[in-house]
């Protein structure tokens, strides 16, 4: 036997020998990564958002002032643009004099109220005064109808003349007269009274409520309000630390109330969908920590807590669509596809050097590793 002879069935083992070992090294790292995949599922599916104001002028005019540029960081309170603001300046004089105007009115209105309830207990004094004579006057017409009475019998014995007699019934008539006069006046004091007081409610209820409670003034005060709303309304500030995007406003342009100038993307509101298949959605709960890498920084991975899954997506089979029918989406006669559902994350804290644009696409997003002794519910911990 030969040396040669013997190296051969060496050579050969120790072949076999690292291919096996090759073998069970891939086989290992892809039952590891698969492990790994199903204890810690990633996408590389998924996209940064933002909030995105819209932000929406209050009132109409010209741009007389625009301090900002494309893509430039605002804090909250800081001036976007101006719109000419004299006409709003203008109704705020309009309104103060209206304002004025309303005062001097409710006074005028107080005084008349005074005035009708004045001539009301000037009528009580006089309808008083009038009952008063009207008694008076009824007792000097008793006495005189009893003295006609009796001259009426003595011209008859001639123990008076018949001159006696005229005298008496001129006397009598006198009284007479007088009684229905008083009366008469009385009835016209208080029929005065009357209409004093239907006056008086008129006028009461022209004036309406007392002090600030007043309609008129209240009116008055809101108009002149809202008018310096308005003149605050020129000054359009933005709500939220942000960045102003996509800027095509120019001074001299002209702003429509109620109608988006401009987009300001809140600094603060930005987070990350990950679109994961169903059939991981069971190892996804909310309070995991994440890892997001972004393709614009992979070296820099941005750890994030899962806050919360959709409750639904659009449905395709059997969905309506744009004539009421069914949506029928391409399959596989052999293969179902999972459906993806977005899982929405929320960053801690970013990197050095990192910052996020709504609609970046992220290099990776996966659940972070969790220890093997520890369990789901400690994690989300």
């Amino acid at each position: 036997m030969g040396v040669s002879d013997m190296t051969t069935p060496v050579k050969t083992s120790t072949k076999a020998l690292l291919t096996g070992a090759v073998i069970v090294v891939v086989v290992g790292a892809v039952v590891w990564r698969y492990w790994d995949y199903v204890v810690n599922p990633w996408t590389r599916n998924g996209q940064v958002y933002a909030q995105v104001i819209q932000v929406t002028p209050r009132v109409s005019g010209t741009i007389v002032d625009l301090p900002i540029f494309d893509n430039q960081s605002v804090e909250a309170g800081q001036l976007l643009f101006r719109i000419y603001p004299r006409t709003y300046e203008s109704t705020v004089e309009q309104r103060e004099a209206e304002l004025v105007r309303a005062q001097d009115e409710i006074e005028a209105l107080k005084q008349e109220v005074e005035a009708k309830a004045a001539a009301i207990g000037r009528y009580d004094r006089q309808i008083a005064q009038a009952v008063s004579q009207v008694k008076a006057f009824e007792a000097t017409y008793e006495d005189t109808g009893a003295t006609y009475a009796r001259m009426q019998k003595a011209v008859v014995s001639g123990a008076v003349s018949r001159d006696m007699l005229d005298q008496s019934k001129a006397e009598f008539d006198f009284a007479t007269a007088r009684v229905q006069h008083a009366k008469d006046l009385q009835l016209e004091y208080e029929a005065s009274k009357l209409q004093a007081e239907a006056d008086w409610l008129r006028a009461k209820a022209d004036l309406g409520a007392e002090g600030e409670a007043n309609a008129r003034l209240r009116a008055a005060k809101a108009h002149l309000h809202h008018a310096h709303l308005d003149l605050e309304f020129t000054e359009v500030v933005a709500p939220v630390d942000g960045h102003v995007t996509n800027l095509n406003l120019r001074i001299g342009d002209h702003a429509t109330a109620n109608h988006a100038l401009l987009a300001l993307v809140d600094a603060d509101s930005y987070w990350v969908n990950g679109f994961f298949k169903e059939d991981v959605l069971a190892d996804i709960t909310v309070g995991d920590r994440a890892i997001v890498t972004l393709m614009s920084h992979p070296d820099k991975p941005i750890e994030g807590r899962v806050v919360s899954r959709d409750w639904g997506v659009e449905q395709r089979d059997g969905g309506s669509g744009e004539q009421l029918l069914p949506k029928i989406s391409a399959t596989f006669e052999w293969i179902r596809l999972a459906q993806r559902v977005p899982v929405r994350v929320e960053f801690e804290e970013l990197p050095e050097g990192v910052e996020l644009t709504s609609a970046r696409r992220p290099r990776s997003w996966s659940r972070a590793e969790r220890p093997a002794t520890t369990s789901r519910r400690n994690a989300r911990r």
